[in-house]
């Protein structure tokens, strides 16, 4: 005969599974969020600029050492 009594399940189960389902729902909320965002992007597209450039054209100034330049495009 099978038994009658049940087998409970402990803490440390239930707070595993706990994490795991928040787990899921914290990466979908992730994903939804890239997916709204690459769609955003597609309605309203923008024109990122090149960081390195100083001079405005595409070029970076090989005259300036590397810190002058980060400071400039810093105060940009």
């Amino acid at each position: 005969m099978a038994s009658s009594s049940k087998k409970k399940t402990t803490m440390a189960k239930l707070n595993r599974e706990s994490a795991v389902r928040d787990k899921r729902l914290r990466k979908a909320a992730k994903k939804d969020a890239r997916k709204a965002a690459a769609a955003a992007e597609l309605l309203n597209p923008t024109v990122e600029s090149d960081e390195e450039t100083v001079d405005g054209e595409g070029e970076v100034d090989e005259t300036q050492p590397a810190e002058d330049r980060s400071a400039e495009i810093a105060s940009r």
